[in-house]
């Protein structure tokens, strides 16, 4: 089994860890907001994708079906 020689100084120790860091994700804002959002993905705020309201809240469906009647 390896035994160290010397003590790892503390300078040493983090110069080596300072690849060790998080990379923040590819953001962009919303054109429709203004929002920071993720690159290629829907707005979490606004629900827009590309000019586009792509998610649309509807009413249930059991409530379309008695308006109806």
């Amino acid at each position: 089994m390896a035994v160290q020689q010397r003590r790892t100084s503390k300078t040493r120790k983090r110069l080596r860890r300072t690849h060790f860091k998080l990379e923040v994700t590819g953001l962009t804002t919303c054109p429709n907001c203004g929002t920071l959002i993720r690159a290629h993905h829907v707005c979490p705020k606004c629900h827009y994708y590309g000019g586009k309201d792509v998610i649309t809240k509807e009413a249930p469906k059991a409530a379309k079906s008695k308006a109806k009647k």
